[in-house]
């Protein structure tokens, strides 16, 4: 359970930061996105996908700092 735990909290984590590289595209493009794109300097919307995928990382990495101090305590309990 807890090996499953890690792996949620990895592959959020990755997720999170596969996201943080997109809006940070958008962003270095000037808010433009693709060919229909975003209206040029509209910035709003990838600078809040950025702050969310940050809490998604913080939120994913906590979960992977908790299972790994359950492990580690499961295992002090078995030593």
């Amino acid at each position: 359970m807890i090996n499953n735990t890690l792996s949620l909290g990895i592959q959020g984590i990755r997720d999170g930061m596969a996201g943080m590289e997109n809006a940070a595209r958008t962003i270095a493009r000037g808010g433009v996105d693709g060919p229909q794109g975003n209206a040029a300097g509209n910035l709003a919307e990838p600078l809040i996908d950025m702050i969310l995928y940050e809490r998604s990382v913080e939120a994913s990495a906590q979960v992977v700092k908790t299972a790994d101090e359950t492990l580690g305590t499961l295992l002090d309990i078995r030593a």
